[in-house]
């Protein structure tokens, strides 16, 4: 009986319980910049000062139509003897015909006065992969891409 005592009491014995979660997530992010232009149209403008001045034929901007600049007429004058004239004229652009989007791509911008444009990425040989013994491998790609590879492991015992 003392032989079995043991075996006995290993069978008595209150089961253990816990629970254990183990989570594992991988993932790989590859980027590659889009292209992008910005385009702002600036205005016309005219401006005349003077002093002792007679003013034959004023000036001014003429009319604005579409696909065509706005133009100007230089002001006629004449003056004194101690006359100053100070005419200021800056053509804006012109109103554009319109601009056509094609599978995302803007085939031809507008030339306008203020323009921003930034090239695209490269992806070039951009890689990358996580194997399953969490080993990350990433390859560079061209200007304009970035990498990230990730590996989280989360062990939960309540």
């Amino acid at each position: 009986m003392k032989k079995l005592l043991p075996l006995v009491m290993l069978l008595m014995a209150a089961p253990a319980h816990a629970d254990i979660t183990h989570k594992i997530s991988t993932s790989v992010q590859l980027t590659v910049d889009a292209a992008a232009s910005q385009a702002t149209r600036i205005g016309s403008t005219y401006s005349m000062s003077g002093t002792d001045i007679t003013i034959n034929t004023e000036g001014g901007l003429g009319t604005l139509s579409s696909g065509s600049a706005v133009g100007y007429t230089p002001t006629d004058w004449t003056g004194g003897s101690s006359s100053t004239f100070t005419e200021s004229f800056i053509e804006g652009d012109a109103v554009p015909t319109g601009t056509t989007v094609s599978s995302g791509v803007v085939g031809t911008l507008p030339a306008f006065g203020n323009v921003t444009t930034t090239a695209g990425g490269v992806a070039g040989s951009l890689d990358g992969s996580i194997s399953s013994a969490g080993t990350i491998s990433l390859t560079a790609g061209g200007a304009g891409t970035s990498a990230t590879g990730q590996f989280v492991t989360e062990l939960t015992v309540k």
